[in-house]
């Protein structure tokens, strides 16, 4: 793979740092440019990667620029590289929600290869999913170069529209803590029931970890899975009775649509 540069040094950035070095890829065409020293010096303690506060330095150097700063900073960031490099010799990679492909190009000042991409947080542990989505001078090279640097950090999907980002963001960007609601209600009601805190987090978070393991484990449908553990008349059926009949379906349904929703208008504030 080419050189790469990170703008910004948060957790997204962070994660797939980790992940590409730990996967072999050369410290030496890594840079990091944040503007506090204190992220960018852990990382390149860490990873013996190259680190600078200038984003034109990082941008120079390096072949792709994957942008890791807050949605609306990213259209600052493109103007202030475009200024002093020639941004058709590069490939930008946004890893922010809400902002879009033509803000991007608009903030840059002309047509050049982007790929907007969703990962989500557990990406930091190698068990990520990452939509992503080219612009057309994007060539084929860049594309098989952007999917190997997301795939360092779990699995991608690559969309055949932009504005499916926005499905990504409900499926499996936001859906994270989805699972951390649950899983949290489950805990306090263990706690309820006379466990400890200590022991309730143990508990729920093996339990958690079981299920998920044996949905990967198998082929069967998630309903057959769900089915093979619940004996009609049972403890199990009960608990699910009550789940279905107060309408869990309808409730992660509208969840989800309601992340689409924001994640369309956070597009069309910083558009």
């Amino acid at each position: 793979m080419s050189k790469i540069a990170f703008i910004g040094a948060g957790n997204m950035n962070s994660a797939i740092i980790t992940g590409l070095i730990s996967n072999g890829f050369t410290p030496s065409d890594v840079i990091v440019s944040n503007p506090s020293a204190g992220k960018r010096q852990k990382l390149a303690s860490n990873y013996n990667i190259l680190h600078t506060s200038d984003n034109i330095e990082a941008a120079t150097f390096a072949d792709f620029i994957v942008l890791g700063v807050k949605p609306y900073f990213i259209a600052d960031v493109c103007q202030q590289i475009s200024s002093a490099v020639n941004v058709e010799e590069k490939c930008f990679i946004s890893v922010a929600a809400g902002c879009t492909m033509s803000t991007m190009e608009q903030a840059l000042g002309k047509p050049c290869p982007i790929i907007r991409t969703m990962p989500n947080t557990p990406s930091q542990l190698g068990l990520g999913v990452t939509g992503l989505f080219p612009s057309p001078q994007v060539s084929k090279q860049q594309k098989e170069q952007a999917d190997a640097l997301m795939k360092s950090v779990g699995i991608t999907k690559w969309l055949t529209d932009e504005s499916e980002i926005d499905n990504i963001i409900a499926v499996s960007g936001s859906a994270p803590a989805y699972f951390f609601l649950f899983m949290e209600a489950m805990e306090k009601e263990a706690i309820r029931l006379g466990f400890s805190a200590q022991e309730s987090r143990q508990l729920i978070q093996q339990t958690a970890l079981g299920a998920a393991e044996m949905v990967v484990q198998n082929e069967e449908a998630i309903s057959t899975l769900r089915e093979n553990v619940t004996s009609k008349g049972g403890t199990t059926q009960a608990a699910l009775t009550t789940l279905i009949d107060g309408g869990l379906d309808k409730l992660v349904s509208n969840a989800m649509q309601s992340a689409k929703a924001r994640a369309k208008e956070m597009a069309e504030s910083n558009a």
